[in-house]
């Protein structure tokens, strides 16, 4: 069982940056892929980026050279991703949720809120 909480949402102006953190509490959590996915109002829920377990990155096209995913690497019990967000626009509102995906089975977060206004 994976225990996911995230943090670090909120009301930021366009062009602002916001970082979102995901604490993971857990067993082997370095085998697991961390992913972030977002959904806006009406829409599906969407995949933003991936930190792979081996540590690469990928990420969406629509958030490529402005977000940026990491993780620490404290503890395999106890690991927290970010997703630092910078440049930020209107069409990046949503709530975003993190996700760690593994042969263990897959974790959800409860999802933050980030809104991008003026």
């Amino acid at each position: 069982q994976v225990q996911l909480v995230e943090s670090g949402g909120g009301l930021v102006q366009p062009g602002g940056s916001l970082r979102l953190s995901c604490a993971a509490s857990g067993r082997d959590l370095n085998t697991y892929n961390i992913n972030w996915y977002r959904q806006a109002p009406g829409n599906q829920r969407e995949f933003v980026a991936v930190f792979a377990s081996g540590g690469s990155t990928n990420y969406a096209e629509f958030v490529k050279g402005r977000f940026t995913v990491s993780r620490d690497n404290a503890e395999n019990a106890k690991i927290t991703s970010y997703l630092q967000m910078n440049n930020l626009k209107p069409e990046d509102t949503a709530v975003y949720y993190c996700n760690f995906y593994g042969w263990r089975g897959t974790y959800w977060g409860q999802g933050t809120q980030v809104t991008v206004s003026s």
